[in-house]
C-alpha cells in the first residue's frame, strides 16, 4: 500500500495518516478547540478508537485553560486523584523535569481506581533539543496477537493494582529524593482495585490487557508465579510490534484512549529541560468478559508518612 492509500482524507481537509502498523496515527487540517464542529470531532472520536493515539503538530492556539475545554469535549475532564493540579487550572497535571516529572515506566493512567481515565490530552510546552519521545502501546492488539492457550489462561485472571508500589523497583536511577516525592505525594492516599487482565472495551467490544507499572500482584497465584506471569505479559504488550513512538515539538498534542494503550516517556535527556501538561477525561469502570466490574478495596491515607513522620 502506498503513502497516499494509507491517508485517511475527510471533508474539511482533515487527513488521518497511520504512524505504525498497529498503533497511532497523524491528524493533520485540524486545530483542536472548545467550538469544534460535531463532525470534526465525531471524525476524532472515531480515528481515537481505531488507531488508540492521536497526534496533532503545531496547537500553539491551545493553552491550559483551552486545552481544559478541548478534553471537556470527550468528556468530563477529572484532576488526578493524589497529585496537586497546577496552579490556577482545574483540571492540568503538569510533569516538569525539574520537579521529577519523568514518567519512564509502563503503565496505563490511573489504574489504582476503579474508574480511571478513558482518554488523556498531552500537550508539549517545552522539549528537549534531543530524547525526551513517548512510545505507546496497544494493549489490544498484544491480546490479539497472544497465543489461544495463553488467552484461555488470562481470560481468568484478575489483578491488583495500587498507587503504594516499588517505584525504585521500575527505574534503573532514583534518588533519595525522588523517592520521598512519590511517597509522599502521589501515594499519599493509598488506593486498591481489584480489575480483571482482560477488559472488554466498551465502545469497540475489543478486549485488552489491563496492565502496567500500578500491577502489584495476579489475585490467587503466589508472589513467584505473579512476578513471572506479568513479566511475560508485559513483554506481549510492549513488542515493538504493539508500539510507537513520538519525537515531541513544542506545541504537539497527542491523544490517546487509555482504555486500550499503555505509555512510556523515554528519560534520556539529562537535564535538559521538558514540560508537558496532561488532562485526563473520567472513564468508566472496566468488565471483564464474563461480565464482572472492577472493584476498589481501599482508599485511605498512606500509614507510613505517620509512622516515619513525614
Amino acid at each position: 500500500m502506498s503513502t497516499n492509500e494509507q491517508i485517511g482524507t475527510f471533508p474539511g481537509n482533515i487527513k488521518i495518516l497511520p504512524v505504525a502498523g498497529r498503533i497511532g496515527a497523524e491528524v493533520s487540517g485540524v486545530s483542536l478547540q472548545a467550538d469544534l464542529d460535531a463532525h470534526t470531532l465525531g471524525v476524532i472520536r472515531e480515528a481515537l478508537l481505531k488507531h488508540k493515539v492521536l497526534f496533532f503538530r503545531e496547537q500553539h492556539q491551545l493553552d491550559d485553560a483551552g486545552q481544559e475545554a478541548f478534553a471537556r469535549l470527550l468528556g468530563e475532564p477529572v484532576a488526578h486523584p493524589t497529585v496537586p493540579i497546577k496552579s490556577g487550572t482545574a483540571y492540568v497535571l503538569e510533569l516538569d523535569s525539574a520537579h521529577g516529572g519523568r514518567a519512564d515506566s509502563w503503565h496505563t493512567d490511573v489504574t489504582f481506581v476503579d474508574a480511571y481515565p478513558q482518554a488523556s490530552v498531552l500537550r508539549a510546552v517545552v522539549v528537549p533539543a534531543s530524547g525526551g519521545d513517548t512510545v505507546w502501546a496497544n494493549t489490544a492488539a498484544a491480546y490479539e496477537y497472544l497465543p489461544a492457550e495463553l488467552r484461555n489462561l488470562v481470560d481468568q485472571l484478575w489483578a491488583l493494582h495500587s498507587n503504594d508500589y516499588d517505584y525504585a523497583a521500575q527505574r534503573s536511577q532514583v534518588s533519595a529524593e525522588k523517592e520521598r516525592h512519590h511517597r509522599e505525594v502521589f501515594a499519599s492516599t493509598v488506593y486498591e482495585t481489584e480489575h480483571p487482565i482482560v477488559r472488554v472495551h466498551p465502545e469497540t467490544g475489543e478486549r485488552s490487557l489491563l496492565l502496567g507499572h500500578f500491577v502489584k500482584k495476579i489475585i490467587g497465584l503466589s508472589s513467584a508465579d505473579s512476578v513471572q506471569l506479568l513479566s511475560l505479559l508485559q513483554n506481549h504488550i510492549t513488542k515493538l510490534e504493539n508500539t510507537v513512538r513520538w519525537r515531541w515539538s513544542a506545541g504537539d498534542v497527542v491523544i490517546w484512549d487509555n482504555r486500550a494503550t499503555q505509555h512510556y516517556a523515554i528519560n534520556d535527556y539529562g537535564d535538559q529541560h521538558r514540560i508537558v501538561r496532561r488532562v485526563t477525561v473520567d472513564g468508566d469502570i472496566p468488565v471483564s468478559i464474563d461480565g464482572r466490574q472492577s472493584v476498589s478495596r481501599k482508599k485511605q491515607p498512606n500509614d507510613s508518612l505517620a509512622q516515619t513522620g513525614s
